[in-house]
């Protein structure tokens, strides 16, 4: 029996069950596309899968670092990265998050998730054979490929979309299509806006058609339709095909939505993850060194439910929004407790349940994601919000920040935030003032939010331009389809001069750059971080003070971030003897207590002296 059949034998019953649990009718055809995309795998991808398979954890290893950018904002085309890998190399990086980079339209094309073929990249980086080139030329260099796969909607210049405007109704069915406002109605007395303000509604009037089609994000963006099989099957089999280039990781945009029913949020259904659990054993059977990150934009409460359970694993991998956002919460309001708060839950999650997790990413940080805990922690949910966006555009009294609002809605005051991890930090102020001592503090900041994100179990991911403290780039306003939208305050070409300082240790680019450096360094090479590692909060007695206790081998690491403006004072009851900071080797007795500076944080292991 050959290794595809092993495979097939142990987990094809239950792809094919939930198959036609979902659509009714047999699974044939789903195995023999399985059987054909493993066929078509290069030798090199298949001893990878061997190697993967002996390894299941493979991605958890301390040593990840992932890096996220668009191709040709870093480098131009595919082989511009190919160019720069050592660049990428000397950074640490062992996980490569490539923004969409497959074909979509000239103009509204929402930064490349306007996707308008998916079985070709964008001719302007590249061609698919550049792609594998650059997967290949990574994976010698022991880095892992992720790759942005937008599954909810196409383009309406997709072929789909176009035969479907031409009136083949097959093509029709491939969308959710509507010949009048009966049943779009119906959707909209219980479907949210995604964007109320830029794209108010959820259906699109399609002229060509005479046709109402569903549209939760952007009018050109058009939903598919997952109950209609012949979706699931193409969707998949473009996966694999990427797969088979070389890709090791999907990140899966938007997935809560993938599926549609009447009288719901359309959001969070069960069928949603039936299909990811489905998506999970294709793979399993065909490409089992391929592993899944979930786009989960949700609730914390809705979060576990996307890594399956130990019996049917669905997301490896879930990408670490509400961190994000509490990290900057903290640093904004000096206030850790959201951020303890959201933390411990996360901990509390089976130990299979992992996060990448970042300080800066594409997107705009967006707000108020778990307001029931902010009411039990006595914080009026609205007003926290209305603080948050405003501190970061730089409005509010005192804010060090330089930002932008982003989809501002004045009937509910609801606004995201937009700007690089070195502007919201007060880089860009403090430069601009050349104020020495500001640039001090804002280096800081920088790299106190990171060193949070090191500490965090999981991978840390760096958004491409803030290892070296990139500010905001303002040119966007003069591109007629980019103004409209401030999200592109940070999707900026890579500044290559700023980078060329990083090995510098007198410059602003070298300090930010040494400083995590020193982080993944520690992550990379101290028990304390195996994933197998025992992590805890551990309370501080100040609010304004965070800390995270590591056990692993016998070894004990308290990791100390202090989110004041001014020194504060911190306790850790049951701590006994001294601990060294291993970055600075500044030695403290936790449980007697101690100091911190502003915006200090310290990775304190037991000393053994």
């Amino acid at each position: 029996m050959s290794t595809f059949q092993e495979r097939l034998a142990a987990k094809g019953r239950e792809l094919q069950e939930l198959y036609r649990s979902l659509y009714g009718i047999d699974g044939s055809g789903l195995i023999e596309l399985l059987e054909r995309k493993h066929g078509e795998r290069k030798a090199e991808l298949l001893e990878l899968d061997r190697r993967r398979e002996a390894d299941p954890s493979w991605y958890l290893k301390p040593g990840m670092l992932a890096m996220t950018m668009y191709t040709d904002l870093f480098a131009g085309s595919f082989k511009g990265i190919i160019d720069r890998i050592g660049y990428l190399k000397k950074r640490g990086v062992t996980y490569l998050h490539l923004m969409p980079f497959l074909a979509t339209p000239d103009n509204d094309n929402d930064g490349g998730f306007a996707v308008s073929d998916y079985s070709a990249v964008n001719p302007a980086f590249g061609t698919n054979d550049d792609l594998e080139e650059l997967a290949d030329r990574l994976r010698d260099e022991g880095i892992s490929l992720c790759m942005d796969f937008v599954m909810n909607h196409t383009s309406d210049e997709h072929e789909w979309a176009v035969r479907a405007k031409e009136g083949d109704v097959k093509f029709q069915r491939m969308y959710m299509c509507y010949p009048d406002r009966t049943i779009p109605d119906e959707y909209e007395k219980t479907v949210p806006e995604v964007f109320p303000s830029t794209a108010p509604g959820n259906f699109t009037w399609c002229p060509e058609m005479g046709k109402w089609v569903f549209t939760s994000f952007y009018p050109k963006q058009w939903d598919l339709d997952y109950s209609n099989p012949d979706v699931f099957l193409a969707v998949l089999s473009y996966m694999l095909d990427w797969a088979n280039r070389g890709v090791s990781i999907f990140r899966l945009d938007a997935v809560p939505y993938i599926w549609k029913k009447l009288g719901t949020t359309c959001r969070n259904l069960p069928e949603v993850h039936v299909i990811v659990r489905m998506l999970r054993l294709a793979f399993e059977i065909a490409a089992p060194s391929v592993i899944l990150k979930g786009e989960v934009v949700m609730a914390p409460k809705e979060l576990a439910a996307y890594f399956g359970s130990s019996d049917a694993p669905e997301c490896h991998l879930l990408y670490g929004v509400s961190t994000m956002v509490n990290i900057w919460g903290a640093l904004s309001s000096q206030e850790a407790r959201l951020l303890e708060s959201w933390v411990e839950r996360i901990l509390m999650l089976p130990r299979t349940c992992r996060f990448v997790n970042y300080v800066r990413c594409h997107d705009d940080i967006g707000w108020g994601f778990d307001e029931d805990r902010e009411k039990e922690l006595g914080i009026d949910p609205l007003r926290h919000k209305i603080f948050q966006y405003s501190f970061y555009e730089g409005t509010f009294p005192g804010s060090y920040a330089r930002g932008q609002l982003y989809n501002y809605d004045p009937s509910t005051l609801d606004a995201r935030s937009c700007g690089t991890a070195a502007s919201l930090s007060g880089l860009e102020e403090a430069i601009q003032r050349n104020d020495t001592a500001l640039v001090e503090r804002a280096i800081g900041r920088i790299a106190l939010i990171h060193a949070v994100v090191f500490a965090l179990p999981g991978i840390p991911l760096i958004n491409s331009g803030d290892e070296i403290g990139q500010l905001n780039d303002y040119e966007y306003i003069f591109s007629p389809g980019k103004k409209d939208d401030s999200r592109y305050l940070h999707r900026s070409p890579f500044r290559w001069d700023l980078a060329e300082l990083a090995d510098d240790p007198e410059t602003i680019q070298g300090r930010i750059s040494s400083a995590i450096e020193a982080l993944h360094r520690a992550r990379e090479t101290m028990p304390e971080f195996d994933d197998d590692a025992e992590v805890s909060t551990w309370h501080t007695g100040n609010s304004s003070v965070f800390a995270l206790r590591r056990q692993s081998g016998g070894r004990t690491l308290l990791c100390v971030f202090s989110f004041s403006d001014k020194e504060e004072y911190c306790r850790f009851d049951y701590f006994t003897g001294y601990y060294r900071d291993v970055f600075t080797g500044r030695t403290v007795e936790p449980g007697r207590g101690f100091s911190v500076r502003s915006h200090e944080y310290l990775y304190l292991e037991e000393s053994r002296e």
